[in-house]
């Protein structure tokens, strides 16, 4: 009886483990610029809710927009799952625009939490402009603007017209509204929450995961050609956590973060040259400056910004080195201001970087710079602090009366020293001559009183 009972709570664990396992929702989250860490954490997640077999996957989604090939990256995933990918901008006043858009127009299920909006999804070119072509003359009949071709440059054209084929072909694959897409390319269109719903953008208004779940059970969605009915009362939901690889990547493919790991991995390796064997600047140096350069690939990056910042730096270092009463540093400030600036001012939202902490960190920088370099030439110009050429002409103190050979104390050791006159305990001798370790010693100018420090 008692294993008859035993078995029946094993098969109801076992049973109750397999629902929970089979009406799981794992939950991702897309927060600030899209780039290259945003892709990995999405495509890892989506890779994990159809290993653990999930119901559906919910992307919570607030951003400004991103690169081009990590947004292409995330819309191929979720179009190739096997698991619907429910996308949802939210909280209250989130936004997903730019390439947030492309992304919500690929998902299965559109949901939106009001008080939000989407759009703005024109391409925006390196130099920061859109690649919306414009016509030569803005004050011609419309009969003319029509039958005169974009005066936009080739390029520009074309990958206007490339992003809104793919906005549009991604609204066509579910009967979302491919017009309004296509204006949110071309014209740099934008809906409120309740103005997308109204206008077949998205296909819910949820203000929060309780209310989405409830709304999309039931839902049919196409997946891999296939029509499924989703089924999401009391579904446990995950958060799907990124790796620390990601968590690592997400920190360093920030602008900022870059300059700051840029600028601390070169000052490192200068220290190290100055100071032969100081080891520490050196291997700090470097780890910053393979993090900085491993960031670079991910970053859209103008290399004449980069070499701004390089001949600010020589500017400041010959600041140091020849003082120009200032003309050199200021250009060397001036120099990696304006290189910081160019080098991320890319124009893709979530990639620019702060003016004022690019002046804070250039004077910063810039002053500790200054004040390093000054220290070196300091410690150069002092002269020797160990060895031979640091005990001739130092000053000791005789430990007893001798003459001939005797004690004295200098530099916190007792030497031997050899005196050819008498000298008195406690007496200050300077150091003329060293004879292996024996110094020769003579009597300072003026005999002194001090007490002999042990």
């Amino acid at each position: 009886m008692r294993l008859r009972a035993f078995l029946v709570a094993l098969i109801l664990v076992f049973s109750a483990v397999s629902a929970q396992a089979d009406g799981n929702v794992v939950v991702l989250n897309i927060k600030g610029g899209i780039g290259v860490a945003t892709a990995e954490y999405i495509l890892s997640g989506i890779e994990h809710a159809e290993t653990s077999g999930a119901e559906l996957i919910i992307i919570d989604m607030d951003t400004p927009g991103g690169l081009m090939a990590p947004m292409r990256d995330i819309v191929q995933a979720i179009l190739g799952s096997s698991v619907p990918v429910a996308t949802y901008v939210t909280p209250a006043g989130a936004r997903a625009d730019s390439a947030g858009t492309y992304i919500l127009l690929a998902s299965h299920v559109a949901v939106m939490t009001p008080t939000t909006h989407l759009g703005a999804a024109t391409p925006v070119a390196l130099g920061g402009d859109d690649a919306t072509p414009k016509n030569s003359d803005d004050e011609e009949s419309d009969d003319d603007a029509e039958a005169a071709p974009p005066a936009g440059s080739a390029m520009g054209r074309k990958v206007l017209n490339d992003a809104i084929a793919y906005i549009r072909s991604l609204a066509e694959r579910y009967g979302r509204n491919a017009d309004w897409a296509e204006k949110a390319v071309r014209d740099a269109a934008t809906l409120t929450a309740r103005e997308a719903l109204e206008q077949n953008v998205v296909d819910f208004v949820a203000k929060d995961h309780a209310e989405l779940l409830r709304l999309v059970d039931g839902y049919e969605v196409e997946v891999d050609s296939e029509v499924i009915t989703l089924a999401t009362n009391d579904v446990v939901m995950e958060e799907f956590e990124p790796s620390w690889r990601i968590k690592v990547l997400s920190v360093i493919a920030n602008p900022e973060i870059v300059l700051l790991l840029g600028v601390i991995g070169l000052y490192g390796l200068m220290y190290e040259g100055w100071n032969p064997g100081a080891i520490v600047p050196g291997v700090v140096g470097i780890i910053c400056l393979l993090l900085a350069a491993y960031a670079l690939q991910v970053l859209p990056v103008n290399y004449a910004g980069l070499a701004l910042i390089i001949v600010g730096l020589a500017l400041m270092t010959a600041e140091a080195f020849a003082p120009s009463f200032g003309a050199l540093g200021i250009g060397g400030i001036a120099a990696f201001v304006f290189g910081s600036i160019m080098m991320f001012d890319s124009g893709i939202p979530g990639f620019g970087i702060s003016i004022a902490f690019v002046v804070a960190l250039a004077a910063v920088f810039a002053l500790l710079f200054i004040w390093l370099i000054s220290y070196v030439l300091k410690l150069r110009m002092r002269g020797a602090v160990t060895g031979r050429d640091s005990i001739i002409g130092g000053i000791g103190t005789a430990m007893h009366g001798f003459t001939g050979e005797g004690k004295v104390w200098l530099e916190g050791e007792a030497w031997t020293a050899r005196s050819s006159v008498a000298i008195e305990k406690n007496q200050h001798v300077v150091v003329r001559a060293m004879d292996g370790l024996v110094l020769e010693v003579e009597p300072t100018a003026e005999p002194d009183d001090a007490v002999l420090q042990t």
